[in-house]
């Protein structure tokens, strides 16, 4: 069998070249889809997205054009490299939706529901349902607005900037420090952003309690404060959803142009 392999690609060098673009881009899209959005969410089977990985490797591996691999280049490394861009591009995309999730993580504290804790399978970490339902919306948000297709234009065009048999990656190309630093400082911006409402509705509460603890010693103003904190956060999320789905919708948007 490995001497009619030999033979095909003496007969056929661009079977060769194939194979070993298809190897690289499959470690490429591997990369991609454990740090990226949506396709590194838990919930979808790990059967499923390597059946999806070797389908859209296939479809890469035919609109790009490589050119021959070095006979000093080494496979392990190639494979390596390019792992490693995917999960620069998929990361730098988690980035985004980070933010949603900061902005959750903060009603929460807030509204008093730190103790209702479940397990994200995503992150592997306890999360409140409150997180997790803002982060589900986040993300169907997120694919609402053509974020997947955003996320494959980006992979497509990494082929440009890191060529499939590149030996060393262009790090100031594919990431700028700059753009960097500006998408992780609006990480807790955003999140600030997402909870404003909820954070002023229960610093006024916490405000008129104060008071009512000073003109009426008798009450209970720690009790009431668990009372309410959740009432008045649940209600504050209702009155302000649509808001806030105009505020992520705008957010998500302002990053399309980096994909």
């Amino acid at each position: 069998m490995e001497q009619i392999l030999a033979e095909l690609t003496k007969m056929f060098p661009q079977i060769n070249t194939a194979l070993l673009t298809g190897i690289y881009v499959f470690a490429r899209m591997i990369g991609f889809f454990r740090f990226a959005p949506v396709f590194n969410r838990k919930e979808m089977p790990g059967m499923i997205k390597i059946a999806l990985a070797l389908l859209m490797t296939v479809c890469f591996t035919s609109l790009i054009k490589p050119d021959a691999m070095g006979s000093e280049d080494s496979l392990l490394l190639s494979i390596i490299l390019n792992f490693a861009v995917g999960a620069m591009i998929g990361y730098m995309a988690q980035l985004i939706l980070l933010a949603i999730d900061a902005g959750a993580d903060m009603i929460n504290m807030q509204m008093g529901l730190s103790s209702a804790m479940v397990l994200d399978p995503t992150t592997s970490s306890q999360v409140s349902i409150l997180t997790k339902i803002v982060s589900l919306l986040g993300v169907l948000i997120f694919i609402h607005l053509g974020g997947i297709y955003w996320l494959i234009r980006a992979f497509m065009r990494s082929f440009e900037i890191f060529p499939i048999f590149a030996s060393s990656i262009p790090l100031a190309k594919i990431v700028s420090m700059d753009y960097l630093i500006k998408m992780t400082s609006n990480i807790l911006y955003m999140g600030l952003q997402v909870a404003s409402p909820i954070l002023l509705a229960t610093l006024g509460q916490d405000i008129i309690l104060g008071v009512i603890s000073k003109t009426a010693p008798q009450v209970n103003v720690f009790q009431l404060s668990f009372l309410f904190k959740p009432v008045l956060g649940a209600a504050i999320m209702i009155w302000i959803l649509p808001m806030l789905v105009n505020v992520i919708t705008d957010y998500f948007l302002s990053y399309a142009n980096i994909f």
